[in-house]
């Protein structure tokens, strides 16, 4: 009886005239039972050397805290620039142009790169959605962390390997892909700027918040995923979008790498990197950020309709990337650590978030009839009742 009385408090609550309740017997069986569950032990097996162990640290320094600007720096007179050289591949011809902003300090002047593009009409698809990804990391005061994905990219190999001559001599290199010859290119001029150059009270709050360095690997139990497939019919994309997942040492299950198979551009493969880094930084509201910056990410005829995650309905989406950080979101929605918009549902306090980059509550104005409050022309009907969108007072129900 103790094991389902509150049954009677729970019908009493919802307004039930009666309740009844039999006792397992041979007679009637077992109408009203109750069962120990035993959950099934999700297997975890990694390995894990110096680099690769997770570490969760009590304290760990916040990570948007070392971020220049929160997002794109306002400069009403423009910036400095650096334009590479024409990179000839058979999939297309690119450059790369670096911005950056010049400082003083104590009577030295420092430059800071904040901002890469890919231009060209015939540019690799991918490396795009990489640049952008890659424009925020530079934004951090981490040389370290800018570094480390750099030469994380110039590893990368593909079936899209070429000769390129490289600056500043001219001096020509096999490149093992597309990504590895960008990334040879972002790091010569960054360093031509001095700022990968961890100098003396540099700090290194990105690489201090990570709870691993390098991707976890698995011993023969294997460890957790979620896949899903993406499929582009405009731009032949067919493929299949892999989570690796762990839980922390603190109970949360959490997504540490990502992983790319089937048909789609290989330079996605750096994006995938770095997105993997990204996603290893303890705070969720970091790769929340990123994967929100790559939301409205376009590419020439690259729009297609697509299933929107969670519901029944379709909708545009402006790229293949565009999606697959919507499916990523989706998944850490599904997890409880985003809300279906990005946003950390829990702020740890790691990432401090600056207040205009902050998610608004505020609604966004929109026309409507004529509001007696405020005097705007922004009064809808919003659940049976009038709502001004701008003042938020409400008007008439029904």
């Amino acid at each position: 009886y103790e094991d389902f009385q509150h049954l009677y408090t729970e019908a009493w609550k919802a307004g039930l005239k009666g309740l009844a309740t039999y006792r397992p017997n041979s007679v009637l069986g077992s109408v009203l039972s109750v069962t120990t569950e035993t959950k099934t032990e999700q297997p975890q097996d990694f390995i894990f050397d110096q680099d690769r162990r997770i570490v969760l640290e009590a304290t760990p320094k916040p990570a948007l805290a070392s971020l220049r600007w929160p997002g794109r720096p306002k400069l009403t007179s423009g910036s400095e620039g650096w334009v590479s050289q024409v990179v000839k591949h058979p999939l297309g011809s690119f450059v790369a142009f670096v911005s950056h902003t010049t400082s003083s300090e104590n009577n030295n002047a420092s430059h800071h790169p904040f901002e890469v593009w890919v231009n060209g009409s015939e540019q690799p698809r991918g490396l795009g959605a990489l640049a952008k990804s890659l424009s925020m990391d530079m934004r951090t005061r981490d040389p370290v962390w800018v570094r480390m994905k750099l030469e994380m990219l110039m590893k990368t190999a593909g079936d899209d390997a070429f000769d390129m001559p490289m600056p500043p001599d001219g001096e020509v290199k096999r490149m093992p892909s597309l990504v590895a010859a960008f990334a040879h290119l972002l790091k010569f001029r960054i360093e031509q700027l001095g700022a990968l150059e961890a100098g003396e009270g540099i700090t290194t709050p990105m690489m201090d918040a990570l709870f691993a360095k390098k991707e976890p690997k698995t011993g023969t139990d294997g460890t957790m995923s979620w896949t899903v497939d993406i499929a582009n019919v405009g731009s032949g994309d067919d493929f299949v979008l892999g989570l690796k997942e762990l839980v922390l040492p603190d109970g949360q299950r959490r997504p540490y790498s990502m992983w790319l198979a089937g048909v789609y551009p290989r330079a996605l493969d750096g994006l995938c990197k770095v997105l993997s880094l990204d996603m290893r930084v303890i705070d969720p509201a970091w790769i929340g950020m990123k994967l929100r910056k790559l939301l409205n990410f376009g590419e020439p005829l690259g729009d297609f309709m697509a299933r929107v995650p969670g519901e029944a309905k379709m909708e545009s989406y402006p790229s293949t990337v565009s999606y697959v950080a919507r499916l990523i979101i989706h998944r850490y929605a599904m997890l409880g650590i985003l809300d279906a918009n990005g946003y950390p549902t829990q702020q740890m306090g790691v990432l401090e978030i600056p207040e205009k980059q902050s998610r608004s509550t505020v609604y966004k104005p929109v026309t409507g009839k004529h509001c007696q409050e405020c005097g705007n022309a922004t009064l809808i009907k919003k659940d049976g009742c009038e709502f001004c969108t701008s003042c938020g007072a409400i008007g008439a129900c029904g």
